[in-house]
């Protein structure tokens, strides 16, 4: 059934958006964390200082979810108020449409900051498959953050931020959901020395001035 519906979605992309691939690659920095650790306000401030185009995996599944005539949007709802992963087919083709749109609009667009995926390992076995030799990931950017700190943020977004799921029962679901999927998928990075940490515990001006010297470094 996922299979079927996504080749309907990638059926809808225009020919000449794939032509963008040929020019050149797109450069992926994954930006990994806790649920309010930072992730989206700092990668706004990367895109502010550098040529970084800001992709949320969460954002793209949410705007999915809620686009009039989507096929996906009641399965993604039920997965994002669970607090569950959405399939992992799902997000990617979200993403590379993404990008691919992007590249199409403006050739120099090629780097992007893709925030919170790989969620799980079957979220990176997936984009192994579909996305190998089509981008490279250079890095991870992982903002370290205690559970408590994210839980005591996203409830304090939650009032002004109309997400469904910045509540105690789904924030207790993510955290979980994070610690048991997503810190072994970093782990699987640092084990290659692709991880670059930021403590994230911190206040904004004071975690982006240490995400600075991490891209100034890496160029």
């Amino acid at each position: 059934m996922i299979f079927r519906l996504l080749s309907r979605l990638s059926a809808k992309v225009p020919i000449v958006v794939y032509r963008a691939a040929l020019i050149m690659k797109p450069q992926v920095v994954f930006v990994l964390g806790g649920p309010g650790a930072g992730k989206g306000t700092q990668c706004t401030r990367i895109v502010e200082n550098y040529s970084y185009t800001h992709l949320s995996a969460g954002d793209l599944l949410r705007a999915e979810r809620s686009r009039e005539g989507s096929e996906f949007g009641q399965l993604i709802d039920t997965y994002i108020k669970d607090g569950k992963i959405v399939p992992v087919e799902i997000t990617i083709n979200l993403l590379r449409k993404a990008m691919e749109e992007t590249m199409e609009m403006d050739e120099k667009k090629f780097r992007f900051l893709i925030d919170g995926f790989p969620r799980n390992e079957d979220n990176l076995q997936g984009w192994t498959t579909v996305m190998e030799g089509k981008a490279n990931v250079k890095f991870v950017l992982f903002f370290d953050c205690s559970s408590e700190v994210c839980i005591d943020r996203c409830l304090e977004r939650g009032k002004s931020s109309g997400r469904t799921d910045d509540n105690r029962a789904s924030l207790e679901k993510r955290i979980q959901t994070y610690l048991q999927s997503t810190r072994p998928v970093i782990s699987l990075y640092e084990k290659q020395g692709k991880v670059r940490t930021v403590d994230a515990s911190c206040g904004v001006d004071e975690v982006f001035a240490n995400v600075k010297t991490i891209l100034d470094k890496e160029g």
